[in-house]
């Protein structure tokens, strides 16, 4: 791997804005998809080329996949390709992802701007849908903050395990928008978090991965608070599962 994992995600974040300060909506998604490298670098830690087919996975897939929505359970089909710790945080943005870019390839040019797909949800009194994209950019951003977190841990508390360091990052992020269940079923998915030494092998590739981990974590949530603060004036940045 030329540099670390974090190298593309890094190189992404120039783009992200357009000169007038315009939250661009492909390369903020892209920025995402580049994350996803990094929760499958978790998996390989954990499983190497084994599979997993755990129901525990599945459970916790299933609720925090769009907040409890069930129609939704075909994404158990990631069970056997990552880690627990991190397979539903895939889902969650995987999923999240693909719905933003599939109303932005409907027109690139109407959608360019990513808060103008929000602005025309809420104008048609569809923002608060389940289903709707301005729902998937927030469940999108919040996934985001918890990585940045554990990311976070990683760094400031070099003693702590990947259980540890996942779990306080839900604590953190996540955890006051899920009710018992799904926070029940998030503790059960850390308990199968990966060896920290190895999962921190696997991420650094031929960079300086406590550099580029570092500069992620200094750039990366300005972004993400940008989008909270829209969705917030919007009245829409609390919703829960």
């Amino acid at each position: 791997m030329e540099g670390t994992v974090f190298t593309p995600s890094l190189e992404g974040m120039q783009h992200i804005k357009s000169d007038q300060g315009e939250m661009l909506t492909k390369p903020f998604l892209d920025v995402c998809k580049l994350i996803l490298p990094v929760i499958e670098s978790e998996r390989r830690a954990l499983f190497g080329c084994l599979k997993l087919q755990s129901p525990a996975i599945v459970l916790v897939q299933a609720f925090i996949v769009d907040g409890y929505n069930f129609d939704n359970l075909h994404v158990v089909i990631f069970a056997d390709k990552f880690g627990a710790a991190m397979a539903l945080v895939k889902s969650d943005v995987g999923g999240n992802i693909s719905r933003l870019e599939k109303i932005y390839q409907s027109d690139p040019h109407k959608y360019n701007y990513l808060y103008n797909i929000v602005k025309e949800e809420v104008e048609c009194k569809t923002a608060k849908g389940s289903s709707s994209c301005t729902n998937g950019l927030l469940w999108l951003t919040r996934a985001m903050d918890f990585l940045v977190e554990l990311f976070r841990n990683l760094l400031a508390h070099p003693d702590w395990t990947m259980t540890e360091a996942c779990t306080d990052s839900y604590g953190k992020t996540l955890k006051k928008y899920h009710g018992w269940l799904a926070s029940s079923s998030f503790t059960v998915a850390m308990k199968l978090a990966p060896d920290r030494k190895k999962f921190m092998e696997v991420i650094s590739g031929s960079g300086d991965i406590t550099a580029d981990m570092e500069k992620f974590c200094s750039t990366f949530p300005q972004y993400l608070e940008e989008n909270h603060k829209f969705l917030a004036r919007c009245g829409l940045d609390d919703m829960k599962a």
